[in-house]
């Protein structure tokens, strides 16, 4: 499948129904939680690394951002001040941007609300980062422990977000529907007979014996 393709697959999925599918879980640090708007996003990641505290940098990755990427800006957990503000949710509203992601602070939350982007971070704080034109644009990064290359999947809901290399895509998306397909037979189960059966797995091991 091609990218186009498989952002349309991952849709159909939760943030939590595509780990069960991952063999080892890339999920963003929980404090990374959805902050404006209820919108799910599903899109290739656009990473930025910038210094700890400065978001001089970003305005330019709004010029290179193609439409339906996430902007994933490295921010490494500062929350001193803000790194996105709603100046430039409006810009990346007209950059069509699918979402942005921010290991770190952002402020003007009615403002982002009305541009409708959304937007995963730490927290808002009233002001605003250093404005030092430093970094690295579409590079790859870390956010926290998790690594965000250029191109990976990037899926946020109100569970959270998890990064998804495109070469795993497929195959984490099989491993997650056989897991659905599990559950969803034992919960027609639990209706038809009135058996509870905490552990859907035991229909899987009962049928493979």
């Amino acid at each position: 499948m091609n990218t186009e393709e498989i952002v349309k697959e991952l849709r159909m999925f939760s943030t939590t129904e595509l780990c069960d599918g991952m063999e080892e879980p890339r999920v963003l640090d929980p404090a990374i939680r959805r902050m404006v708007t209820e919108q799910k996003i599903v899109g290739s990641a656009f990473p930025v690394e910038v210094p700890e505290g400065a978001s001089g940098i970003i305005p330019d990755a709004l010029l290179e951002i193609q439409p339906g990427q996430v902007l994933v800006i490295a921010g490494h957990g500062f929350c001193r001040g803000s790194y996105w503000g709603d100046y430039r949710s409006i810009c990346a509203a007209m950059c069509q941007v699918e979402g942005v992601v921010i290991d770190g602070a952002f402020r003007d939350r009615e403002g982002c609300r009305e541009a409708g982007v959304p937007v995963f971070a730490r927290t808002s704080i009233p002001c605003a980062a250093g404005k030092a034109r430093e970094g690295r644009l579409n590079v790859p990064v870390m956010l926290g422990e998790v690594p965000v290359r250029p191109g990976d999947f990037v899926v946020g809901d109100e569970d959270g977000v998890v990064i998804i290399p495109p070469e795993e895509a497929e195959a984490i998306m099989e491993r997650a529907r056989k897991k659905m397909a599990l559950e969803a037979a034992a919960i027609r189960k639990m209706r038809e007979t009135g058996q509870v059966l905490p552990r859907a797995n035991l229909m899987q091991e009962k049928t493979e014996k």
